[in-house]
């Protein structure tokens, strides 16, 4: 057996109800659900919600909704652990059930990095998410002052070929995996055993600003032709 939960709580303020808000003929959230229902990998598809709109609109997309997320766990400061933790309580789910957090907002999912970070969590990892390559050489960072003033944060690296700087990565924002007895022991995401599914630059958008929306959208379109 294993799970699928997409946390879709209905109180987000950047992009009011970006969960459910029409992303290129349907719900944003019917896209998750779609690549988790595509993969075949899940008995069961869960959304954890504490809002009755989204929970119809998940359920008519084919997911389950099976309980109400509590008022604590749905404010702007609840963190992903927790609210996976709850549903893995509220499912009574045993303690080595592969449960994967799929994020609602993320359109550019594919079955086949699911699958991906499924077989790492098969293998030990402690947990499998989706990470993609800093488009530009971290070591290279400027620190800027309120007055434009810029300088390098390690003048060390001004000189080093960019090629020969180490490749850095960052959280895709849109998948992890990791067993149900991790998620209720609150084990940090980014932790030791922590492994990578490595997704291609383009079909990462973390949504979080009307100008992200925009922005993906309009890759949306281009890789969908």
């Amino acid at each position: 057996m294993s799970l699928c939960v997409i946390p879709a709580r209905g109180g987000s303020k950047r992009i009011p109800r970006k969960n459910i808000r029409e992303f290129h003929g349907r719900p944003m959230i019917g896209w998750s659900i779609a690549a988790a229902r595509e993969s075949g990998l899940f008995d069961r598809i869960v959304v954890s919600t504490d809002d009755a709109e989204i929970a119809q609109i998940a359920r008519s997309e084919g997911a389950e909704v099976p309980f109400t997320r509590p008022e604590d766990l749905a404010n702007d400061h609840a963190a992903t652990v927790p609210v996976v933790a709850h549903a893995v309580s509220e499912l009574d789910l045993a303690q080595d059930v592969p449960v994967c957090c799929l994020y609602a907002t993320a359109p550019f999912v594919q079955a086949s990095d699911l699958a991906e970070g499924l077989r790492l969590l098969r293998a030990g990892a402690s947990y499998a998410m989706a990470v993609t390559e800093f488009a530009y050489p971290i070591q290279r960072a400027l620190r800027r002052d309120a007055d434009g003033a810029v300088v390098m944060m390690d003048e060390a690296q001004m000189q080093v070929r960019s090629q020969d700087l180490e490749p850095a990565w960052h959280d895709a924002g849109q998948f992890y995996w990791a067993l149900a007895a991790t998620w209720d022991a609150a084990t940090p995401v980014f932790g030791v055993g922590a492994h990578g599914v490595a997704l291609p630059s383009y079909r990462v958008v973390d949504i979080d600003t009307p100008d992200d929306w925009v922005r993906a959208e309009a890759l949306f379109q281009v890789l969908r032709k």
